[in-house]
């Protein structure tokens, strides 16, 4: 990992839904991919103008219309070295990548895991990636957690995606294997923020971020179902930590699933099935966003891993 400068030049315009917001709360709004601590900074350092005028107030409130520039060095930015990773690219063209993500493969860069990401992948297969905020990825997927994931290739379509992003324009479905037999579909809306004791999990909490959740059932087993599920908001671990409130934790997940056990009679094959699935059964299977150059709607839908495949296949023999 090496360290190096860089000067970066962001524009925006503030539409309705940030008119009357303090400067600092419409920067984070607008630039997600940069921290509230560096937008202030750069405020405070003079590196924001609002229709031309340099602003030294974040507690400026902002208008419809507003012109915003700002003009900043990125100071001792972390460069991440490129290796040659093999990625399972899904579409292509100037503006995007598609990945499909395996499983036991880390997005990002962070303590305990220098290298061997999908980040540093990416950095080789396209080494223009390292001029953009990390490395143009726009959402992410858990270390464990399988499919498709969307990279910018330029700053004007990581700052589009991260529009739709926000606006909730990015339509991401998922399937999952989880304990329970849930009698139908439904949505759950409960916020999530960090968990009080455990600072490795997220949790269902009041003063957490709103969070939203559509699920619906694919197919149902003697004590498993396979759910469709679709993500309204992206909050960390969302999904997992949603079913498990619901008291149908994901098969595998040994964050949020709880103590491991097997349902009555399960048959030898099954047992074994289980016991050796060793990851949360998830899988991002669908895509689909407006391209951020031509305008059109893209989909993308990639099948379900092996391993899913196969516990399906062992949860269907042990159904009646």
């Amino acid at each position: 990992m090496k360290k190096e400068k860089q000067q970066i030049v962001l524009h925006a315009e503030v539409s309705e839904e940030f008119v009357g917001l303090r400067l600092d709360q419409a920067l984070a709004s607008l630039f997600p991919e940069y921290s509230r601590t560096c937008l202030k900074n750069w405020i405070l350092a003079g590196c924001v103008s609002l229709n031309g005028t340099p602003c030294e107030k974040a507690k400026d409130k902002v208008s419809l219309g507003d012109r915003i520039v700002i003009e900043a060095l990125l100071k001792d930015r972390e460069q991440w070295e490129p290796e040659s990773i093999p990625l399972d690219v899904v579409f292509e063209d100037e503006s995007l990548l598609i990945i499909n993500k395996g499983p036991n493969f880390v997005v990002h860069p962070a303590a305990g895991n220098w290298t061997g990401t999908l980040v540093n992948a990416l950095l080789h297969y396209h080494s223009p990636l390292k001029t953009l905020p990390r490395a143009g990825l726009i959402h992410r997927l858990d270390k464990d957690t399988t499919g498709l994931l969307v990279v910018a290739k330029t700053l004007t379509a990581q700052q589009h995606l991260v529009k739709l992003l926000q606006e909730r324009k990015m339509k991401r479905i998922y399937e999952a294997i989880v304990n329970g037999v849930v009698l139908s579909g439904g949505t759950i809306e409960a916020p999530i923020g960090r968990h009080p004791k455990d600072r490795r999990q997220m949790a269902v909490r009041e003063t957490g971020k709103p969070a939203v959740t559509h699920y619906r059932v694919i197919q149902r087993f003697t004590a498993h179902t396979h759910l469709r599920v679709e993500l309204e908001t992206g909050r960390t671990h969302q999904i997992r930590v949603h079913l498990a409130h619901r008291r149908y934790p994901i098969v595998g997940d040994k964050l949020y699933g709880g103590r491991f056990s097997l349902p009555a009679g399960a048959s030898d094959e099954l047992r074994e099935a289980l016991q050796q699935f060793s990851r949360q059964a998830l899988h991002a299977c669908q895509l689909a966003l407006t391209h951020p150059v031509t305008g059109e709607y893209c989909e993308w839908k990639v099948p379900l891993p092996e391993d899913m495949q196969h516990l399906l296949s062992v949860l269907q023999n042990n159904s009646p």
